[in-house]
């Protein structure tokens, strides 16, 4: 999952949930019943029809920054899948061919990072700058990037102007008074409509199903017979839609960092059991802070670290650092510690760098780029992506009461990230498109065994979102990196995982029982 700053809050990697009472997805109708028969047979005549047409390969477009020999292409697929002979969209796509010997090579391997909203566009560019992790893979697949509909170069959408977007410092997230609480239900109710006003027509139809048929046209259209695929974060989500879907059209799937599949928890308390997950990392984080607190120089307990967190935090509040950086974009910057390892140092040196007196590289991580503005545009577009999808995707509660008061609870011992993805996610109380039932996950005939990855201490996908998935994929395998929190593992060094992924992309061994590998290595200054 992935999360961007919005309105007056900050969000990074997405999938998200909370404590409260879920609510439960009513029962499918007739009409929602004819109207998944018409779809499935709508996807089936997109299908052949991309099947037929293939996909015309040339250089990338020179400013799309993705040289040679990546090529790129488009495939045609139906905005609305019960009316296949209807408006079309197309998807851009993009590949690396396979570097082995033509016996070696086993089809085409398809990739999404995450969001909704990430574009899964630089994949190939793991075959061309020959990633150690991927050599073995890159040798039997031509691996296959997509922008997702809405993303990017396919058919993008927008909800709010790209430069309006980016402007700090936003409100802080966490309110003090009625007063602020009003202030941003307002931006989030300006948010949704803007969403409805730019882009009303695509609204309808960005959902996860959507885009798992999308990931189907494109398999047809590259000639594959079945489907190899990796997701992450999000995109795990969106391998489970497509592997419940489309079951034997599933040859091999790897999901890395597990949205929980529970309609129960899509999306809103996906986003509050993120929040719980979120102050958990950030414990960790703060412990190995002040484990180095001889290079760091912050504080040297965990609890002089947040100390200092607070005390940065109030700062900015009360005058924002550079005239740009408050709260919300402080929570914005630091939020990518507990989401990645690999942020943990950068991060660090950051925050001790302002602490003896230099705030210029904390403006520069944290405050924005008006200049960069394809930048600006994908951000974005990539926040609204974020917002179409889980707003559509699934019914929210439009109880402003039952927000408040979930919330409020959660953020008593949770208060690193809850009020800031509450507003993230609140344009979804008032969203002006149909809401959806999420699809019910779970294996259906002819799905071969799927291979699940989790770290223990995920920030951004909870663990009991991995162990969701496997209950309900029969024959999967769950490999667990212990003690760890990073969240993406695969394309972390840690020979266990990367064995067994390897075993599984090039024979397709899963192995006879789930695994647990040791934590893959830690930072260091």
């Amino acid at each position: 999952m992935r999360r961007t700053a919005v309105l007056g809050s900050a969000g990074t990697l997405i999938a998200g949930t909370l404590i409260a009472g879920a609510m439960a997805a009513p029962a499918a109708n007739a009409d929602s019943g004819r109207r998944t028969v018409s779809e499935a047979r709508g996807v089936a005549i997109a299908a052949a029809r991309a099947a037929k047409t293939g996909i015309d390969w040339k250089d990338c477009p020179a400013d799309w920054g993705l040289a040679k020999p990546v090529q790129c292409g488009w495939v045609s697929v139906p905005l609305d899948y019960s009316k296949p002979h209807g408006k079309k969209i197309k998807i851009a796509v993009d590949r690396a061919r396979s570097t082995g010997t033509k016996s070696e090579r086993q089809g085409s391997l398809l990739y999404n990072p995450g969001g909704p909203g990430g574009s899964g566009m630089r994949f190939p560019l793991r075959v061309t700058t020959k990633a150690p992790l991927w050599k073995k893979t890159a040798e039997a697949y031509d691996f296959v990037g997509f922008d997702p509909r809405g993303v990017g170069h396919s058919a993008p959408i927008s909800c709010v102007d790209p430069q309006e977007f980016v402007k700090a410092p936003k409100p802080d997230p966490v309110p003090d008074s009625e007063a602020d609480k009003r202030a941003q239900r307002k931006l989030a109710a300006e948010y949704a409509e803007g969403c409805k006003e730019r882009s009303g027509e695509m609204l309808p139809h960005m959902t996860t199903p959507n885009t798992a048929r999308d990931l189907d046209v494109i398999r047809a259209a590259l000639g594959d017979r079945k489907l190899n695929f990796i997701g992450v974060s999000y995109g795990t989500y969106l391998g489970a839609v497509y592997a419940t879907l489309f079951p034997d059209h599933v040859r091999r799937m790897l999901v890395d960092s597990v949205v929980n599949p529970s309609r129960e928890k899509i999306w809103y308390q996906a986003n509050l059991d993120q929040d719980v997950a979120f102050q958990t990392r950030w414990e960790d984080w703060k412990k190995w802070v002040a484990k180095h607190d001889a290079t760091f120089h912050i504080g040297d307990t965990p609890q002089k670290v947040e100390a200092q967190w607070l005390k940065l935090r109030a700062a900015a509040k009360k005058e924002p650092i550079g005239g740009v950086v408050g709260p919300a974009e402080l929570i914005g910057f630091f939020q990518g510690a507990p989401y990645y390892d690999s942020a943990w140092v950068s991060t660090a040196e950051v925050w001790s760098k302002y602490l003896a007196g230099d705030e210029k590289a904390l403006v520069e991580a944290a405050g924005p780029d008006l200049s960069d503005t394809a930048g600006n545009i994908s951000a974005e577009n990539g926040n609204a992506v974020y917002t179409a999808v889980e707003c559509t995707d699934a019914k929210w509660p439009t109880s402003w009461k039952k927000w408040d008061r979930d919330n409020t609870r959660l953020h008593e011992d949770h208060p690193f990230m809850t009020w800031a993805n509450a507003w993230m996610n609140l344009p979804c109380a008032t969203w002006g498109v149909k809401q959806q039932t999420p699809v019910d996950v779970k294996s259906g005939k002819g799905l071969p065994p799927v291979l699940i990855v989790q770290s223990e201490r995920d920030a951004a996908t909870p663990y009991e979102g991995a162990v969701e998935l496997h209950k309900r994929l029969k024959g999967s395998r769950l490999i667990t990196e212990k003690d760890a929190g990073s969240h993406g593992v695969t394309n972390l060094v840690n020979s266990c995982v990367n064995q067994r992924v390897d075993s599984y992309l090039l024979r397709g061994k899963t192995g006879s029982r789930d695994v647990t590998c040791a934590p893959h290595a830690a930072p260091k200054p």
